[in-house]
């Protein structure tokens, strides 16, 4: 049955209302009635008790926020009358938190067909990488793109060049502004011009950016740990790699961090400087003979079974709205407990959106020393923020908020719900590799696309991704789930997402059926069953430049 509204921890003093609430509809929880004193959208908060000026409001049993001013009991919490406030915490470990894992005894024998490389990690998917070492080779990666994806059967994109020609068309006919805006006509042409010539190769992926050069040199040395976490990654057969020669991010830079990530790296690898091949065609030639070859030989992989302790999650969200912390989120956070107590790995990020629950995070480490790490980190970005004259307060977006996330502490609280409850086994900073089972920290910022982008290259072989509000965010190596909060929203954008858990606030599954769902999925694409994300050709790729983004 679905209700009015949801109180998330017994100590929350704001109820979250499911459904819009007119001005004066009484609403009933644990036994107390409370009546609107205003209209309450869905997905905001009212209060459950009056609040003065300073007083604490509480959601998810933590702080995430302070009264401006005085709110009735009823009331809406807006920007305006809440502001931003966290608990202080503490590097020291309050109490060492207990876990019980899940139940996860039908999952135990369940396996996933997978690409088994010599490292001992196993790949979803098997790409080749075509990567620039500094923005100066992003028209070369271009021309070689078009050389490859058609003729090779990888061309993705659906094109809208029909509905161009017909606008053309009744141009030609005379037609006015008035008539052609008003037009109805459809006709979009997706492009599998050909059968894939290497079947058993998903794609190639041709990893284009702006770094290399220029900035700092630790920009150079943390863009070839990315890179390199990228072509060792289990779901990479090889790459072809195109140096300038001149640039910050040089060869022997990368092959260091590729040999720091895989001692016994063994891929087909072929790296290309342009400056001592001389001509544009003698590179780009070249390039195109060593890929072809190296297509050949990663065609000659092939699925096999493998246990669910071989997957590494990636758990991000984005277009976050105010039902993602009571539905999806919470859903993935069962899937995180269930995947641990297989033996998997899963990574939360987004340290700006881990704001106000890092004492908990501290609580659940599994060292003083993996909690230092994470306070230390923490403390470091917030600083930096600050110095700029920002800070993790100014992190929720503008959707966030219209949708009834209002303060950062608010938005992170919910968040923080898809890391589960199990220990924190690591702590990594950006671009380290995960190397152990279970909940990995890595610190990212919350914009979608670069965390996205950072934990694959850690190691994520699927990515977990909530919204509430719709995402196109794809990856160009690893499938991105796209899990919608609400029921309204997988509707409206059916092309987009995959799972939806609105289902649990209309009151038609519970977070742990939910999660069942979830994890039955992630093996179907782990064995190579397509999401939204892929079918669209939506690869997106920004390295993170150390520095402060949100």
């Amino acid at each position: 049955m679905k209700h009015l509204v949801a109180k998330i921890h017994p100590a929350d003093n704001v109820l979250v209302a499911l459904t819009d609430l007119p001005i004066g509809t009484p609403v009933t929880w644990d036994g107390t009635t409370v009546t609107t004193t205003e209209k309450i959208p869905a997905k905001h908060k009212l209060a459950l008790q009056a609040l003065e000026p300073g007083d604490s409001v509480t959601m998810y049993g933590v702080l995430v926020g302070k009264a401006r001013h005085a709110i009735k009991l009823g009331g809406l919490l807006t920007t305006a009358n809440i502001q931003h406030a966290t608990n202080t915490y503490d590097e020291h470990q309050e109490r060492r938190a207990a876990w019980t894992p899940p139940t996860v005894d039908k999952w135990q024998e369940r396996t996933f067909m997978g690409y088994h490389r010599s490292d001992g990690r196993v790949g979803t998917a098997n790409y080749w990488l075509v990567i620039p070492l500094v923005f100066c080779e992003n028209r070369n990666i271009q021309v070689l793109e078009e050389a490859l994806v058609n003729d090779l059967g990888y061309a993705r994109r659906k094109s809208y060049q029909p509905q161009t020609q017909e606008l053309i068309s009744l141009m030609q006919a005379g037609k006015s502004v008035e008539e052609i805006l008003q037009s109805d006509f459809g006709g979009t042409d997706t492009r599998y011009n050909k059968p894939k010539l290497f079947p058993n190769v998903d794609g190639i992926q041709f990893l284009s950016h702006e770094g290399g050069c220029g900035g700092i040199r630790q920009d150079a040395q943390t863009l070839c740990g990315l890179l390199a976490g990228y072509i060792t990654h289990p779901n990479v057969a090889g790459a072809t790699v195109l140096s300038l020669g001149c640039q910050n991010a040089q060869v022997s830079m990368l092959q260091a961090e590729i040999q720091k990530r895989s001692p016994n790296f063994d891929k087909p690898l072929f790296i290309l400087e342009q400056q001592k091949m001389g001509t544009e065609e003698t590179l780009v030639s070249t390039a195109l003979r060593q890929t072809f070859v190296g297509l050949m030989q990663a065609n000659a992989n092939q699925r096999q079974p493998a246990p669910l302790s071989k997957l590494t999650i990636g758990l991000e969200c984005g277009g976050s709205d105010g039902f993602s912390g009571i539905s999806a989120n919470p859903a993935v956070g069962h899937v995180s407990d269930m995947l641990v107590a297989l033996g998997g790995s899963v990574i939360l990020a987004e340290f700006p959106e881990l704001c106000g629950v890092e004492q908990e995070l501290v609580d659940r480490s599994v060292d003083q020393a993996t909690a230092e790490r994470f306070s230390s980190l923490m403390k470091a970005y917030g600083d930096t923020a600050i110095a700029v004259g920002s800070g993790f307060d100014m992190n929720p977006s503008p959707g966030n908020i219209r949708d009834g996330l209002i303060t950062d502490a608010m938005k992170s609280a919910g968040a923080a719900r898809k890391g589960g409850s199990s220990p924190v086994v690591a702590v990594l900073d950006y671009p380290e590799l995960v190397t152990k089972p279970g909940l990995n920290l890595l610190c990212t910022p919350g914009n979608d696309v670069e965390s996205t982008t950072a934990e694959v290259g850690s190691g994520a072989n699927v990515v977990l991704f909530t919204t509430g509000l719709g995402t196109p965010t794809g990856n160009p190596i690893a499938p991105v789930v796209k899990i919608s909060s609400n029921t309204a929203l997988a509707q409206r954008m059916p092309d987009i997402i995959d799972i939806n858990t609105g289902t649990v606030i209309d009151g038609e599954e519970t977070i742990e059926q939910a999660a069942e769902r979830i994890l039955d999925y992630v093996v179907r694409v782990a064995s190579g069953e397509e999401v939204s994300a892929v079918r669209h050709g939506q690869a997106d790729f920004i390295p993170w430049k150390r520095g402060v983004s949100l």
